[in-house]
């Protein structure tokens, strides 16, 4: 039906910067809310930012002023542009869609994750 392909995780330094980005692809007919979540070794996971159909943000405190969500509906690919980062934004990364596929009922589907790691 759908499928979410997270990439740009990887080792950064802190205060550095990380772009991810999430493609869907599928028998897609439209895209809702998109999100990026986030777990870290033995936290549960924790929703990070999302973004509507017609571009209105969500940030959660911890990553405001420092990440920033956007999608290219053209693409149907979200992104997240992780500035200033910390040891506590490592974690698993995961891209979440709201999608109608064509012939199936509006759903809910998950990426694999991609790994962050800040570290010095």
């Amino acid at each position: 039906q759908v499928q979410l392909v997270e990439s740009g995780g990887g080792l950064v330094q802190p205060g550095g910067s990380l772009r991810l980005s999430c493609a869907a692809s599928g028998s897609i007919f439209s895209i809702y809310t998109m999100g990026w979540y986030r777990q870290a070794p033995g936290n549960q996971r924790e929703l990070v930012a999302t973004i509507a159909g017609g571009g209105r943000t969500y940030n959660v405190d911890s990553v405001k002023g420092r990440f920033t969500i956007s999608r290219d509906n053209n693409k149907n690919t979200l992104y997240l542009q992780m500035n200033s980062l910390k040891p506590e934004d490592t974690a698993v990364y995961y891209c979440n869609a709201d999608v109608k596929a064509v012939g199936f009922v509006r759903a809910n589907y998950w990426g694999q994750g991609t790994q962050v790691t800040v570290s010095s």
